[in-house]
């Protein structure tokens, strides 16, 4: 378990780092980012430098500090459960909390806009994986949920979740289709359809940011689970084609400015009829 912990340790530390480098860098050799327009290079690059710098540091003087003045009788309460039932319950309480919270931004008109900005990228990419409205990622319930639980005695477990889950979101949203050979190779297609129903692939979350569905494969009204596919499956929010769509993106995308999309409705949009000009 300590071999294991320190692995996760490091996967936490530079190593999603390392993974987010060699995942882009392969990418930009294999040609794959197409249409990243200066505009969207912004707004990619201002979402990480938010989500990856600004607000961790939030986070972490709201977790140092906040609860051990408020709850400090709390501290590592729950420290007694073993290691496995809390990586299940951290599971759950991440993955099952972000695919509705995921879900209501698609069907609430108003939550839309706060989410939108990740759905205009008109290509997959590692560097869009991030990319967020300032709002939704400051109240992502599944943050606030993790950092209590771990207050109360479950950083193992939630340690090995956030490094599990930062490399399947990354690999979903990457434009390199390495799940492909599950799909073509015929002695893998068990293997397939036990992954796609688990977890997020290529395949099923390209799907989820598909310009529109008249080909068949594009599901942006589904498909909303991030680590695990299982809650689509589950919540018959699932459609699996093992297929990509040839266009990404809002078809009615006015290329707002990146500093509109990030900073909404703090700046708002300068693109007449807009949802962001609202």
């Amino acid at each position: 378990m300590e071999t294991l912990k320190l692995i996760f340790d490091h996967l936490n530390g530079w190593g999603l780092t390392v993974i987010l480098l060699v995942t882009g860098l392969a990418e930009f050799s294999l040609g794959l980012y197409r249409n990243w327009k200066l505009n969207e290079k912004l707004t990619d690059l201002s979402s990480l430098l938010f989500g990856r710098l600004i607000f961790p540091v939030f986070l972490s003087y709201f977790a140092l500090k906040f609860f051990p003045s408020v709850i400090p009788q709390y501290k590592d309460v729950l420290s007694w459960v073993p290691f496995w039932w809390g990586f299940f319950i951290l599971c759950i309480a991440d993955d099952l909390t972000q695919y509705w919270y995921h879900r209501l931004h698609h069907e609430v008109e108003w939550l839309w806009r706060f989410h939108r900005t990740h759905h205009s990228a008109p290509y997959m990419g590692m560097a869009m994986a991030s990319r967020q409205n300032f709002i939704y990622t400051l109240l992502f319930p599944q943050i606030y949920v993790t950092i209590t639980l771990t207050f109360l005695g479950l950083g193992l477990p939630a340690l090995f979740v956030r490094g599990i889950k930062g490399v399947i979101t990354t690999m979903a949203h990457s434009s390199i289709k390495w799940d492909k050979p599950l799909y073509t190779i015929k002695w893998l297609h068990p293997v397939a359809w036990v992954l796609e129903r688990t977890i997020s692939l290529p395949a099923t979350h390209h799907a989820h940011h598909a310009a529109h569905e008249h080909d068949g494969i594009g599901h942006y009204h589904g498909n909303y689970g991030n680590m695990f596919f299982l809650w689509d499956v589950l919540f018959r929010t699932a459609k699996i084609t093992r297929k990509y769509p040839e266009e990404y993106g809002l078809e009615d995308y006015p290329e707002d400015p990146w500093y509109a999309q990030v900073l909404y409705p703090l700046i708002k949009s300068n693109k007449e009829g807009s949802d962001l000009a609202k």
